[in-house]
């Protein structure tokens, strides 16, 4: 008999419609969500969500057995509201059956409050980007045959649901109660939130239905309602796969303790869920995670790349573009990647996915990325095709802005805490305060305090010396986004501005490029190279955040201080920007735009 899973035929044309319907009434649901109280919010996601998939189950699979909801959701849904999720349920019918559970598992985080999806890191996996993360297991070698899969953080079964059912394919002609003795054996969910686990559960146990029928036994229990955290390892798993919880996390001591060889500075969650992944991969196994691209160049992740180079180096990574409303509510850039217990660092194979609906991911080849040494600096990966010559060439580059004979450092003024020592007027002891706003989109130093709050004056008052910029530098903005034109903006601040002043001071969303002992290369031509195009991109190449960090900038591939003499030769000149791309292009090997 065949194990797959039975459903109605639907023409495409048939299954859009229904995917309308079903967008308009989570609209609706959303709305009505929205209405109501927390804590009493959550309780009544739940009943919503249990609702709508007891519908469904009734109209798509109703010879399958639902175990009860790991948790007793208080209240009562109004008769409206109980009959739009049986709308959802019955919308949802048609649809393939990873899909639909999609769909419906992920009603629950839909309608929680924003910061409680926030704070939970409650962000449910598309079905495109769980097949890829699936494919890219299998291209690492994984045997459905016999692979042991634990999701640390499982959610509504985003992962355990494909991956079951390729479990499901890989055993065509096994008897059903053996199929379900091996997806019982060799399928793991932990999941904190006991809403969340019952109702990945019960995805699981939709997708079983024809098995368990044939079998005469229920499905088995795959997902586990607890801490993942304080979980004792064990190094058993042939894959461990999911898309982590992330945001800023307070570690117990212990956990601290325990967690330290990953963590600089403040904990992620989602770092910490590598580390934990890591304790439960075997040697040779395939760590394949769904992630933000922070990790990448962050200061605070540098530790962590440590850990992921020695124990569990990249094998392939997918950057992902998707198009806003893939992920609900989330706004980080976000890649794909499968990690080799205990292997070699070698290059890793890096593709480009284009996500243009839950559904539809298109892969594009896109280089590959070596590790730094040490793989604690920020790893340069190309973000689209065309950067894959500019990082070959920038790999080859020992040179960096320390070379160069400067060091980078952030604006010392946060300014709210200095409120008192704002001035609208120049006075003794008053100096001007440099706020973002003076570095034009250009390149230009423009002195100025236009924003609201934003004062053009500061007083310097005992004890303040600190603050104090009296040498000349280069400014850069410390906030931009990647749709920008440029992540770079940068200008010189003049040496005849500061002594004409007495010193500047300047504020902490500026970073300063500032000179130590005697430069190898001005700072004109520093603001020049920093404003380049291919600076730009290679920024992006590291960069995965909106931050544009000293520690980042610091990590540029540079040319040598004796290649620069053309480009110092064009700045001095007053060369135009085409005249000095051209020359930098050059440098780096790449043709001129």
């Amino acid at each position: 008999m065949s194990l797959a899973p039975a459903l109605p035929f639907r023409a495409p044309a048939d299954l859009e419609a229904q995917r309308y319907e079903l967008a308009r009434a989570r609209q609706l649901a959303r709305a009505w969500a929205g209405t109501l109280l927390e804590p009493r919010r959550r309780d009544m996601a739940a009943l919503f969500t249990r609702a709508a998939i007891d519908t469904y189950r009734l109209q798509a699979r109703p010879h399958a057995k639902l175990s009860p909801p790991f948790a007793q959701a208080y209240g009562q849904l109004d008769t409206a509201v109980a009959e739009l999720a049986q709308v959802v349920g019955r919308e949802a019918a048609p649809l393939p059956i990873g899909e639909a559970a999609y769909f419906l598992t992920g009603l629950y985080t839909t309608l929680l409050a924003e910061r409680e999806r926030g704070a939970m890191g409650a962000f449910y996996t598309p079905p495109a980007l769980a097949t890829r993360l699936l494919d890219m297991a299998e291209e690492q070698g994984i045997d459905w045959t016999k692979a042991r899969v634990l999701d640390p953080a499982s959610g509504g079964g985003a992962f355990l649901l494909p991956a079951a059912e390729r479990m499901i394919a890989a055993l065509p002609a096994a008897e059903p109660a053996f199929v379900l003795r091996q997806i019982g054996a060799r399928l793991v969910g932990l999941e904190l939130d006991p809403y969340a686990a019952g109702f990945g559960q019960n995805a699981i146990e939709l997708l079983l239905a024809d098995v368990t029928a044939a079998a005469g036994r229920p499905a088995p229990t795959v997902v586990r309602v607890a801490d993942t955290l304080e979980e004792p390892p064990a190094p058993r798993f042939d894959l461990v796969i999911g898309n982590p919880p992330y945001g800023r996390v307070t570690l117990t001591p212990e956990q601290r303790r325990r967690f330290a060889r990953g963590l600089y500075g403040h904990a992620n969650l989602y770092g910490v869920f590598t580390d934990i992944a890591v304790r439960w991969t075997r040697k040779g196994g395939v760590i394949a995670y769904l992630t933000p691209t922070s990790f990448l160049s962050g200061h605070y992740y540098s530790a962590l790349r440590e850990l992921i180079a020695k124990d569990a180096p990249p094998a392939a990574i997918d950057f992902v573009h998707a198009r806003r409303g893939v992920f609900e509510d989330v706004l980080q850039e976000t890649l794909l990647a499968a990690y080799r217990r205990g292997a070699k660092p070698g290059r890793a194979q890096v593709h480009y996915v284009e996500v243009a609906n839950e559904r539809e991911a298109r892969v594009i080849r896109n280089g590959t990325i070596g590790l730094p040494s040490p793989a604690s600096q920020p790893w340069l990966a190309p973000r689209s095709p065309e950067h894959s010559r500019l990082i070959a060439a920038a790999e080859a580059m020992p040179t960096r802005l320390a070379d160069w004979g400067y060091s980078v450092s952030t604006g010392p003024l946060v300014w709210n805490r200095f409120k008192d020592q704002m001035r609208d007027r120049p006075a003794r002891g008053v100096h001007p305060l440099i706020w973002a706003e003076a570095v034009t989109a250009d390149g230009r130093f423009i002195y100025r305090a236009e924003k609201r709050n934003h004062a053009p004056y500061f007083k310097i008052e005992r004890g303040d010396a600190w603050l104090l910029v009296e040498e000349a530098c280069v400014l850069v903005q410390r906030t931009t986004a990647k749709e920008q034109a440029r992540r770079l903006i940068a200008t010189e601040l003049p040496a005849e501005f500061i002594t004409r002043h007495g010193g500047v001071v300047v504020e902490n969303h500026l970073n300063m490029v500032r000179p130590t002992l005697r430069p190898a290369v001005s700072p004109a031509t520093v603001a020049a190279v920093l404003n380049s195009q291919v600076a730009d991109q290679l920024f992006r190449c590291i960069n995965g955040s909106v931050a544009v960090s000293a520690f980042e900038l610091e990590a540029i591939p540079l040319p040598s201080p004796h290649a620069m003499r053309g480009v110092e030769r064009l700045v001095a000149q007053g060369a135009c920007r085409a005249e000095i791309e051209d020359e930098l292009a050059r440098l780096y090997g790449q043709t001129a735009a």
